[in-house]
């Protein structure tokens, strides 16, 4: 990949070992609601940004809150694991020095919030590697599109095909693919039931970023 200028992240599942979270967020709003936690929802909410997850819990269990009130309650859920107890997953904070000494432009692009991504990255001493941090709020689709992918690379200054995208679900590298860059997919338990497709359809699969020892 020595035409790499940028590597965009994902966070949840990717960098940080946080996936523990939203089981736990997912588990504890539904139960206290009466209604059993499936996989199927499990799966199906994973990839959309915050907004369009509590709407399709909404409309899925006929829920009378509001999108807004949703979004709210599950930040306040998760919002101490990330400020506290959420780490960095193994090899991370090194590569990301070994991309910083080559001069390689570096974002995140997540379906997460800045309510819990900015603690989260400065509680694990991370936040200066990065150029830019990206949200799919802010392009309005989930990824399993790959609109996010590409405002990152915008946001970089860098054409796609420049770019390698590191993810963990199979929607995130195949947006990515599709949106013309390079992909690495990462290990995480939450989604080993999708490690075979995911070394699949990716350029390289990995367990974790000691197995990184270039771009």
């Amino acid at each position: 990949m020595s035409e790499i200028k940028a590597a965009i992240f994902d966070l949840d599942g990717t960098m940080i070992d946080s996936m523990y979270v939203w089981e736990k967020v997912d588990h504890d709003f539904l139960t206290e609601r009466g209604i059993p936690v499936t996989q199927e929802y499990t799966d199906n909410v994973r990839s959309m940004f915050f907004e369009t997850a509590a709407k399709y819990t909404i409309e899925t269990y006929h829920l009378s809150e509001s999108v807004e009130q949703i979004v709210q309650i599950w930040l306040n859920m998760a919002r101490h694991e990330y400020e506290y107890n959420v780490k960095l997953k193994n090899g991370v904070y090194k590569y990301l020095e070994f991309l910083k000494s080559k001069n390689i432009k570096i974002g995140i692009a997540t379906s997460s919030n800045p309510y819990l991504t900015e603690p989260v990255l400065e509680h694990n001493g991370i936040t200066h590697f990065f150029d830019t941090v990206c949200y799919t709020s802010q392009v309005g689709k989930g990824k399993e599109f790959p609109d996010i992918y590409l405002y990152t690379a915008g946001k970089l200054g860098v054409k796609p095909s420049e770019c390698v995208v590191f993810e963990d679900i199979v929607e995130g590298i195949s947006s990515a693919k599709t949106a013309g860059m390079k992909t690495v997919a990462v290990y995480d338990s939450t989604s080993e039931n999708q490690a075979d497709i995911l070394k699949k359809i990716s350029d390289k699969y990995i367990i974790d970023f000691s197995e990184m020892s270039g771009v």
